[in-house]
């Protein structure tokens, strides 16, 4: 593809989602915004879930991930169902009881203020540092493909990148994310089908369903060495845990469940979300067997977050492949970013200026309208903080191991609220979160090159165990 036809495909796309934004936006206050006049069809707010759970990091990395750890990503899938369940069946209850706008609220009700205020604030750094690594990998990607070709700086890359976020979504918030989320989702779907059945025939496969299940990158469950990152439990467990903390513990995910009418249509929601998201990341691993297959094949040497877009764009599969892998591309990551920085302007107005208990409407959504630029000019620092130092290793490898330090935090506070009905010390909890990452971080090093044990992705629960005791260490005596 030539620069300006992708040009011209970026600039239709998002006319698109402009035109969305204006219809949804008509009318619109703080409630439409954050809550999206609760009105929100349950089955659109499950398809649109899709994309955002994916983003574009899963688009690029999932594939690439292949050739280093086979179909073991699968053993994460599969405990996520684990982690949906307990959201649908604990989780939203709680939440649609309490009538909660941000779900950190539930922590000022059960602990106090300092505790409120922690959960939102680790929150707000986790969804900051992960908005930013996945729209840093998309803008890497459209400075590869079309912005270098007019000689235009990495910085100005990002800044157009967020500033068509903040154009759809300033006005609408979550009514605008809900509709154009199944937009996207929809394009990023199509886009590996037609990826998979354009390799499938260049390729000459007969059964692709053979070729998968027979192929040696194809090996999805590992049981011998429980030392292993890999390990079956090991992943399984993570998968459970990453999915409660960065679904079910996380303002983003959850504010579009609960834009739903009520709790019976959340949680057909969750059911339908998760039967679907596991089938379509079985669908990136089987692309990722293709890709990889093809690139020996042809000897492209391209590898990890490189295989998927080298490929993709190199012409040898088509026009056709070219288009729907950058229409994809682009729909996995705004989907995934839109709702960050609504999210992100939603906590930081509810949970830290408490906008919601100020009376002026007027003046309430005036200083809505700033956080929201605010975090529009706090995501592209962090993005091009993240061009100098971010490393070799896949990017969705880096989200969940930095996930697993902010949100292990998050885990504990809500597994000791939810599961015992001890008090604490408020004014210590925030000690007691910022050391607990620090511990998990000293140990897991000290297991790796000491024990040769690999925690892997189960940071997350061992940061989650270690803020729990840490939580029990500081509870109030009976008489206090």
């Amino acid at each position: 593809m030539q620069p300006l036809h992708i040009i011209l495909l970026i600039l239709a796309y998002f006319g698109v989602l402009i035109l969305i934004s204006y219809i949804t936006g008509k009318s619109a206050n703080n409630n439409t915004f954050f809550k999206a006049d609760n009105s929100s069809p349950w089955y659109l707010v499950a398809f649109g879930m899709i994309g955002a759970s994916l983003s574009g990091v899963t688009f690029i990395s999932v594939p690439g991930w292949i050739e280093g750890q086979q179909m073991s990503y699968m053993q994460m899938v599969l405990g996520y169902v684990v982690g949906y369940a307990v959201i649908g069946l604990i989780l939203l209850p709680l939440y649609y009881r309490l009538n909660l706008t941000s779900i950190y609220t539930y922590l000022g009700d059960r602990f106090g203020r300092y505790s409120y205020k922690t959960g939102a604030s680790f929150f707000l750094l986790s969804r900051t540092v992960g908005a930013a690594f996945r729209l840093f990998l998309v803008a890497n990607v459209l400075q590869l493909i079309l912005f270098d070709a007019y000689g235009i700086p990495f910085w100005v890359t990002v800044t157009i990148t967020i500033l068509l976020i903040w154009l759809y979504t300033f006005k609408g918030g979550i009514k605008t994310i809900v509709w154009t989320d199944t937009l996207q989702t929809l394009f990023m779907l199509i886009a590996v089908g037609v990826c998979i059945v354009t390799i499938k025939d260049e390729m000459q496969i007969e059964s692709l369903s053979s070729y998968i299940s027979d192929n040696k990158l194809s090996k999805m469950f590992f049981f011998d060495d429980w030392k292993s990152g890999n390990y079956f439990w090991n992943r399984f467990f993570s998968g459970a845990f990453i999915a409660i903390v960065m679904t079910g513990l996380d303002q983003d995910m959850m504010q579009k469940n609960l834009t739903c009418r009520n709790l019976k249509d959340a949680q057909k929601n969750m059911f339908w979300f998760t039967l679907v998201l596991v089938i379509v990341n079985f669908f990136f691993l089987a692309l990722g067997v293709l890709l990889t297959d093809f690139a020996t094949t042809n000897e492209i040497n391209a590898h990890k977050d490189q295989l998927f877009p080298t490929i993709a764009m190199s012409g040898e599969l088509g026009l056709a492949t070219s288009l729907f892998f950058l229409l994809g591309l682009i729909a996995a990551a705004y989907s995934s970013a839109d709702s960050a920085l609504t999210s992100l302007t939603t906590s930081f107005s509810i949970d830290i200026l408490e906008i919601d208990k100020k009376g002026d409407e007027q003046e309430n959504i005036k200083t809505r309208k700033k956080i929201h630029i605010l975090f529009s000019f706090l995501l592209i620092a962090t993005i091009l903080v993240f061009k100098y130092f971010i490393a070799d290793a896949s990017v969705i490898a880096k989200i969940f191991q930095f996930a697993g330090y902010t949100y292990g935090p998050l885990l504990g506070l809500y597994a000791f609220g939810l599961f015992t009905k001890l008090n604490v010390k408020d004014k210590l909890v925030p000690a007691i979160c910022i050391a607990s990452p620090i511990l998990t971080y000293l140990i897991s090093i000290f297991s790796k090159s000491q024990l040769n044990f690999d925690f892997g992705f189960f940071v997350l629960v061992l940061n989650g165990f270690i803020t729990f005791f840490g939580l029990l260490a500081i509870k109030k005596s009976k008489n206090a």
